[in-house]
């Protein structure tokens, strides 16, 4: 009997101000690049973000955590390189 192992992992992030804009650079390459080996979720309530990413393969699943929380720390550090001009 061949069994099937599904991995998934939920990240519940909360940058403040920043979480919106934070989000919505996330949000649009995940829309822009559906061709990823996994199902990534990922919504904003109540300007929390909460992103959920599944597969049945571990190397998928690291490959797309690792894009997005990359994606997130330059959206991050962005916002604060412009709050750094703005002074």
């Amino acid at each position: 009997m061949l069994t099937t192992l599904n991995f998934n992992v939920q990240i519940i992030y909360d940058a403040l101000d920043k979480t919106h804009a934070i989000f919505n650079s996330v949000d649009i390459d995940n829309k822009y690049h559906p061709e990823h080996a996994t199902k990534t979720n990922i919504t904003l309530v109540n300007d929390i973000m909460n992103i959920t990413i599944n597969s049945s393969h571990i190397q998928h699943v690291r490959a797309n955590l690792n894009s997005i929380l990359r994606l997130m720390q330059a959206s991050f550090d962005s916002l604060e390189s412009i709050k750094i001009y703005e002074k």
